[in-house]
């Protein structure tokens, strides 16, 4: 797994490598390894838009890497630098991902080439719903074939007029809400989304911490409490992976890197404080906590911290500067954030690298949970609430009734049936520990496998090709 100083490969051929390596380690036909790596369908896009007095055009992809499962699941991006081989890319991961934590999605992803920034919220709007229209016409956005979601650029609100297009050129469909996932509630979304890969990346890490011989890996020891860490990104998922850790964990956040500066503070960052100002002033320069800023964030990777997370862009831990690097973990809670030539310098290091393909798949998971919601129509909870605290109730009673006085706020806690919120939650949290579990039995007994990388993508590889095996692709 090593690369000339000087070859710095692209994201998808990052990722590619990396299916190379863990398919060696699998039983495969090379025709089906190949079938199963490479990208199935690419639709571009160019489609004209009247803005003010003028008119631009723009251009945008959807990519299907794996459709043996489906519908094919991904988001879509809405960014200045987006271009097919990215698309591709995170299609690919997306597969890899589903498969591995047991969601029934082949891969997709979709991007615009467009910065957000520079349009109003109606001209944003009308750029959406052409560009939802380009693909619904091509059969790229339905219910039972192609459900994006949120990605970089994009939210609720964007799903939301996606939905609503779709909705409009199929109205007969009585599951059009499945069409896209990150939806507002009130629109058919489902509580926990917003945080969703967020909290999926607290609780991966949870998971990691709970295994001793995980931790002494990474020259650690005890759990996540008084951990220092760095977070690279403080957009949606940086924002609530370090807000949990904070909050439920007792970590200490003690770095924090955007595009135009960054912060640190050894003494740990007040995360909701620093996040306000953000959005408040697009930036971290002037901020007045304790601490100081940093004008070039990117030293803010080298600094010595415990666990590391870069949460926003690919690509940003390279073999330029993968040997500086004084964290003892990097939870990859963006989609591809380091290189394959810098993890081959992390692995020699002995730093671990918790993968995107596992730490960044609560989006998806939850997506999932708000597809089948919105498949079935009901909300979750809604049947069996009020009979577990029935029962609950006459639990307790049962308890009391033998001479044990159960405490006021315990009995609450015990009688409280579970709301959706609850049920997410814990199918997040299951998701996330009985993948882990996986991932790290594979790394643990075999000796080929050097990384926690290779393992989690072997799974992934050969979860897909037992897939196509089954449904008769060849004997």
């Amino acid at each position: 797994m090593t690369l000339p100083a000087d070859n710095e490969v692209s994201f998808k051929d990052s990722v590619n490598l990396s299916f190379d390596i863990a398919r060696a380690t699998l039983d495969i036909p090379d025709g089906m390894a190949q079938y199963i790596r490479n990208v199935n369908n690419v639709y571009q896009v160019r489609f004209p838009v009247k803005i003010g007095d003028e008119i631009e055009t723009f251009i945008g992809w959807r990519a299907v890497h794996s459709d043996h499962k489906l519908p094919a699941k991904g988001g879509i991006r809405f960014a200045p630098h987006v271009n097919q081989n990215e698309v591709e890319a995170l299609a690919a991961l997306m597969s890899y991902k589903c498969a591995l934590v047991d969601v029934p999605f082949g891969g997709s992803k979709g991007g615009l080439l467009i910065d957000p920034s520079k349009y109003d919220r109606p001209t944003m709007e009308r750029i959406t719903r052409r560009f939802a229209f380009e693909l619904i016409q091509k059969d790229y956005i339905g219910p039972g074939t192609n459900v994006p979601a949120p990605d970089m650029g994009t939210g609720q609100r964007e799903m939301a007029w996606i939905a609503n297009t779709f909705n409009s050129y199929r109205p007969g469909d009585i599951n059009h809400l499945a069409c896209v996932t990150g939806k507002p509630v009130s629109m058919g979304g489902i509580q926990g989304r917003v945080e969703a890969t967020g909290r999926g990346v607290v609780f991966g890490l949870r998971e990691f911490f709970r295994n001793e011989s995980d931790v002494k890996s990474a020259g650690l020891e005890g759990g996540l409490e008084g951990k220092k860490v760095i977070i690279q990104g403080l957009g949606n998922v940086g924002y609530y992976t370090s807000k949990i850790l904070q909050e439920e964990d007792g970590a200490k956040i003690i770095g924090v890197l955007e595009y135009n500066g960054g912060w640190l503070d050894p003494e740990g960052v007040n995360v909701e404080d620093i996040y306000r100002y953000k959005v408040a002033r697009k930036g971290l320069k002037g901020y007045q906590g304790r601490g100081n800023f940093i004008p070039d964030s990117a030293l803010l990777l080298e600094a010595e911290c415990d666990i590391l997370i870069p949460a926003a862009m690919e690509g940003v831990i390279d073999q330029k500067n993968a040997s500086k690097i004084q964290a003892k973990i990097i939870a990859e809670a963006a989609n591809g954030p380091v290189t394959f030539a810098a993890e081959a310098i992390l692995v020699e290091k002995g730093v671990v690298s918790i993968p995107d393909v596992y730490l960044n798949a609560g989006g998806v998971t939850v997506s999932y949970f708000e597809w089948i919601k919105n498949l079935s129509h009901i909300r979750f909870g809604r049947i069996q609430k009020r009979y577990d605290e029935g029962k609950n109730e006459k639990l307790i009673q049962a308890i009391e009734n033998s001479g044990h006085i159960v405490p006021k706020v315990l009995k609450e806690q015990i009688c409280k049936g579970s709301e959706e919120i609850d049920l997410v939650r814990s199918g997040l949290d299951d998701t996330m520990r009985e993948a882990w579990q996986a991932i790290r039995e594979r790394f643990w007994t075999h000796d080929e496998i050097k990384s926690y990388r290779i393992a989690a993508m072997s799974i992934a590889i050969e979860k897909i090709h037992d897939s196509y095996r089954t449904m008769g692709v060849y004997p």
